[in-house]
C-alpha cells in the first residue's frame, strides 16, 4: 500500500507539520513521531477530505464576520514574526553539511546555530561538517525540515518500514483473512464446514452458497478469518472498488474432476489481485481421484506446485473424511507468518463492507471487516457515501459485542443508508463530521457520473498512453478453441513496447460472460473475442461499466488493430451494431424451401435486410444473411422483442433448437479530424 510523508502531506493541505501531527492524534487517533513519519495514502485522502470540509466552514464563517480594524505596527510586526516562526522551511542535504551551509539554508544566524549545537552536546565550528541525523535534530529546533536529496520525490522503500517511523508500523500481529474460491461443486463450503465444525451447506438451497459469509475460527490458538464467496464476481467487484481484503486464497480443485473453467477464472482473479494461492486438492477419497493430474493441469496454467519447483503449496484433502485438513490449516498459518501481517489496534478503525442489506425490522445492516484499529459501539463512521453511528454490533455467531479488532468481521446497525459491498469505512470524530463528508462524497459521485470518463478502449488507447494514464494494456481473450487462445496470447504479448506493456490477464474457451466483464472492469482491461460472442447479460454489463469488447474472425486483424491503436493510427471506418437476438425454438424442414427456424425474439429486433450470425453455445458457427423473415404466413420487414417469427438463412440449413440468431448491421463511421 502506498504511503506519504507527514511533511509532504502538510505541504499539500497548507498547514505546518506540527499542526498536522497534533490533528492526526486528536481527530483520528493516529500517533506519529515527527515530520518524517509516514501514513497510508488512504488515511491521507480522508484527512484531505476532512480539511476541505473544514476550510469550507471557515470560509463561510469568515464571510459572516464583520471587518476587523487593522492593528498597530507593533502588533503587525509581532504577527509577522509569529508567521515566520510557524512557516516551515524544507532543506535538502547530502549525508553531511557544514554548520555555515546549514545556517544559510535555515536563514538563521550562525552564532544561534552553534549555541544550539552546544546545548545538544555537539562541539562544532563554522566550517565543520555535521551528519544527517545531527542536522535533522538541529533543524527541528528552528522549525525546519531536513530531507536527503535523493529522497525528495519519493519515500525510499527501505525507510517505509523503519521501526521509528510511526505507531501504525509498530502494529501487533493480526489474523489472516482467507478467501475460498474454486469451481462450483468442488467442495468450497464443505471444506469450510469441516474447518468450522458447523453445518452451513445443509441450510442453503440446493447446497450452493447463497451469500457472502465471514467466519473467524481458532486454529491451535491462532485466529483465522474465512470469507466464503458465492462466486468470483464478488471478489473482483470488491477489488474494482479498491478493496483489497484478502491475504490468502484457498483454491479448491476436485481431485476427480480437475481444473475447470471457474478454476481458471479464479486463478486469473488471484493473479490480477497479486494474492498468494494455496491449492486444496479436494475429494481425494473419491474413486478416480488423481491429485498428480490436477497438479499437471495447474502447472500448465502457470500455477506450479512447490514439489515441482514452483512456489504454490498444494495440499491433498478430503472434506468428507477430514484427511489433510490439519496440513491445510498449518499451511495457512505458515503463509500468514511469512507475510508478517500486522495492524494497530490503538487507532481509529477502518476497513471494508463485505455485504449489506435493508432489514425491515432493523433498518440498514452491514457486515464489515475491520482491517485496522478497533471498532466500538458508539463510533461515528463514514462508509462510502453513507454515514452513521454504530448502535449495535454482532460477531459472526450473532452474539452482541462492544468492540472488534483487526481482521474481525462484524455486523453493525445504525447507518443512514445501505452501503455497497466493497465500500471502505472509517471512524471519524463525530456524526456531524461523518454526515458532512458523506454529503460531499455524494456530490462528488454525482459530478463524476455526469462527467464520466471512459475506461480504456482501442479507440482512445494512444491518447491515454501519451497522457501517461496507461502503462499496461490488460487483455482478456476468449476464443472457440484452446489453440487459438494460446496463439493469441503469445502474439499480443510480443506487441509490448517501452511505453506500454501488453499483458493477457485471462484466456479461456467459450462465450464472453459477465465474469469476463467483471474482471475486465476491475483490471481496466479490454476483451477480445474470436469466433465467440458476449451473451445478453455480458453485453448489458459491458455497456453499463463501459468495458470495451472487440470480436474478430481473423487473428491478424486483432493484432493489427492493437498495434495501430498503440501507435495512434487506429481510426475505425465501420462499426458493428447489434440489432437483436432471437432463440430458435422449433425446426421445420420443407423440401422445396429448406430449413425454417421458428424463433422467439429475446431482445432488440430482427430485420429482413440485416446480416445474421448463428451462435451455438456462445460460439459463432456461421455468418450470412436472412433468406426470409415471416410473421405467421406473411412476409415481415422486422420482428420486435417478445414476438415469434419464422426465418431461413441464406446458404445454411444446419440449425438446431437452442441456437441463437444475432442480427446486426455495419454502420459507416466518419473519420476523425486530425
Amino acid at each position: 500500500m502506498s504511503k506519504i510523508r507527514i511533511y509532504e502531506l502538510a505541504k499539500e493541505i497548507n498547514i505546518s507539520s506540527k499542526e498536522l501531527i497534533k490533528m492526526l492524534g486528536e481527530e483520528f487517533n493516529i500517533i506519529v513521531k515527527n515530520h518524517m513519519s509516514v501514513i497510508e495514502e488512504e488515511d491521507a485522502e480522508l484527512l484531505k477530505e476532512f480539511f476541505e470540509e473544514k476550510d469550507k466552514d471557515n470560509e463561510e464563517n469568515n464571510y459572516e464576520k464583520k471587518e476587523v480594524k487593522p492593528k498597530d505596527k507593533k502588533n503587525k510586526s509581532k504577527n509577522k514574526e509569529d508567521d515566520d516562526e510557524d512557516e516551515e522551511v524544507i532543506i535538502e542535504i547530502e549525508d553531511t553539511i557544514t554548520v555555515k551551509e546549514l545556517s544559510e539554508k535555515m536563514k538563521k544566524p550562525t552564532t544561534e546555530v552553534i549555541k544550539q549545537l552546544i546545548f545538544m552536546g555537539v562541539m562544532a565550528g563554522i566550517n565543520q561538517e555535521i551528519d544527517f541525523k545531527t542536522a535533522e535534530k538541529l533543524a527541528e529546533k528552528f522549525n525546519c525540515i531536513v530531507i536527503k536529496k535523493e529522497d525528495n520525490s519519493a519515500v525510499a522503500e527501505d525507510e517505509l518500514y523503519n521501526e521509528e517511523d510511526e505507531q501504525d508500523e509498530k502494529g501487533v500481529k493480526r489474523p489472516p483473512v482467507v478467501t475460498v474460491m474454486g469451481h462450483v461443486d468442488h467442495g468450497k463450503t464443505s471444506i469450510l464446514d469441516a474447518i468450522r465444525k458447523e453445518k452451513v451447506t445443509a441450510t442453503e438451497a440446493g447446497g450452493i452458497t447463497q451469500h457472502i459469509g465471514a467466519y473467524t475460527v481458532d486454529i491451535n490458538g491462532e485466529k483465522v478469518t474465512f470469507l466464503d464467496t458465492p462466486g468470483h464476481e464478488a471478489f473482483t467487484s470488491m477489488r474494482s472498488r479498491g478493496a483489497q481484503i484478502t491475504d490468502i486464497v484457498i483454491l479448491v480443485v476436485a481431485a476427480d474432476d480437475g481444473v475447470m473453467p471457474q478454476t481458471e477464472e479464479a486463478i486469473s482473479h488471484c493473479k490480477a489481485a497479486n494474492v498468494p494461492i494455496i491449492v486444496a486438492i479436494n475429494k481425494i477419497d473419491r474413486p478416480g481421484a488423481n491429485p498428480d493430474r490436477v497438479k499437471q493441469e495447474l502447472a500448465e496454467r502457470d500455477v506450479v506446485p512447490e514439489e515441482w519447483g514452483g512456489n504454490v503449496i498444494c495440499v491433498p484433502v478430503s472434506a468428507h473424511t477430514k484427511e489433510g485438513l490439519d496440513s491445510l490449516l498449518e499451511m495457512i498459518i505458515l503463509t500468514a507468518e511469512i507475510q508478517e501481517l500486522k495492524a494497530n489496534p490503538d487507532r481509529n478503525s477502518k476497513g471494508t463492507v463485505i455485504e449489506a442489506k435493508l432489514d425491515k425490522r432493523r433498518g440498514p445492516v452491514a457486515t464489515l471487516l475491520v482491517q485496522n484499529g478497533t471498532l466500538n459501539v458508539g463510533d461515528s463512521v463514514i462508509v462510502g457515501s453513507t454515514y452513521g453511528r454504530i448502535r449495535a454490533m454482532f460477531d459472526d455467531k450473532g452474539k452482541k459485542i462492544k468492540s472488534a479488532g483487526p481482521s474481525i468481521p462484524v455486523e453493525i446497525l445504525g447507518l443512514s443508508e445501505v452501503p455497497a459491498a466493497g465500500d471502505r469505512f472509517h471512524v471519524v470524530k463525530d456524526e456531524k463530521t461523518a454526515r458532512e463528508m458523506a454529503d460531499k462524497r455524494k456530490e462528488k459521485i454525482r459530478t463524476e457520473y455526469l462527467q464520466s470518463t471512459h475506461k480504456v478502449s482501442l479507440e482512445d488507447l494512444y491518447s491515454q498512453i501519451k497522457e501517461g494514464k496507461i502503462k499496461e494494456l490488460g487483455i482478456i481473450v476468449k476464443a472457440d478453441v484452446q489453440g487459438t487462445v494460446e496463439a493469441i496470447r503469445q502474439s499480443f504479448e510480443k506487441l509490448s513496447s517501452e511505453e506500454v506493456k501488453v499483458r493477457v490477464i485471462h484466456g479461456a474457451v467459450g462465450a464472453i460472460t459477465e465474469t469476463d466483464v467483471m474482471l475486465a472492469n476491475a483490471s481496466n482491461a479490454i476483451i477480445i473475442g474470436f469466433n465467440v460472442r458476449p451473451d445478453t447479460n455480458a453485453n448489458m454489463l459491458a455497456e453499463k461499466e463501459e468495458v470495451d469488447i472487440k470480436t474478430y474472425r481473423v487473428i491478424y486483424d486483432a493484432i493489427e488493430d492493437i498495434k495501430d491503436a498503440m501507435v495512434g493510427m487506429l481510426e475505425p471506418d465501420y462499426k458493428e451494431v447489434v440489432l437483436g437476438r432471437a432463440e430458435i425454438r422449433q425446426i421445420y424442414k420443407i423440401s422445396s424451401v429448406g430449413t425454417i427456424a421458428g424463433c422467439y425474439v429475446q431482445n432488440g429486433k430482427i430485420t429482413r435486410n440485416s446480416q445474421v450470425r448463428v451462435i451455438r453455445d456462445g460460439i459463432v458457427i456461421f455468418e450470412s444473411e436472412l433468406a426470409s423473415l415471416k410473421r405467421f404466413k406473411d412476409d415481415a420487414k422486422e420482428v420486435a422483442t417478445g414476438f415469434e417469427c419464422g426465418l431461413s438463412i441464406e446458404k445454411f440449413n444446419d440449425i438446431k433448437e437452442g441456437d441463437i440468431i444475432e442480427a446486426y448491421e455495419i454502420q459507416e463511421i466518419k473519420k476523425k479530424e486530425i
